[in-house]
């Protein structure tokens, strides 16, 4: 991969880091370090029942574009179900969100954060697998809330109570 902002920059299919986040596999197609942190490009795969619990991020700006299988993405204005082909964009400003994979398949979607960050913490608070490894979601104990909330809070993300938009 070219390092160099003012040149082409090519990726492989060998490139980038893949990460197990709650259950799901991430891999980072282009890092801000390649991209003067301007944004990030994640590949997300999403397992049957995956998908990240509530969260936010006031100074980022995330979007994705469904490859494959169905995504149901709730925030406070409601739910939408993103099928193949579809876009959902989360603009700046702290919408609390969140998305999960209600059917049986896998749901692959391609996930654009602005500005870059977002792939360094699930470096941080992920497992390192090959593409396509699945491990199971962690134990949600005390402890992990904690490191996550830890880690989250560094990189600009609030993450909420599981229950958040049942209430």
């Amino acid at each position: 991969m070219e390092n160099l902002f003012n040149k082409l920059t090519t990726v492989n299919t060998e490139d980038g880091k893949t990460v197990s986040v709650a259950g799901n596999n991430y891999k980072t197609i282009i890092s801000g370090k390649h991209t003067n942190n301007e944004y990030a490009v994640i590949d997300m795969l999403v397992p049957s029942l995956g998908g990240p619990g509530p969260h936010s991020h006031p100074d980022i700006q995330e979007a994705f574009y469904i490859l494959d299988g169905e995504i149901e993405f709730t925030t406070e204005e409601g739910n939408y179900t993103a099928k193949k082909g579809s876009f959902v964009n989360i603009p700046k400003g702290g919408m609390i969100h969140q998305f999960k994979n209600l059917k049986k398949n896998l749901a692959h979607m391609i996930c654009i954060v602005t500005p870059a960050g977002m792939e360094e913490m699930f470096e941080e608070i992920g497992t390192p697998v090959e593409t396509n490894t699945f491990l199971p979601t962690p134990e949600i104990n005390e402890e992990t809330i904690a490191k996550v909330s830890e880690v989250g809070e560094k990189y600009g993300q609030k993450f909420y109570p599981a229950d958040y938009f049942k209430k």
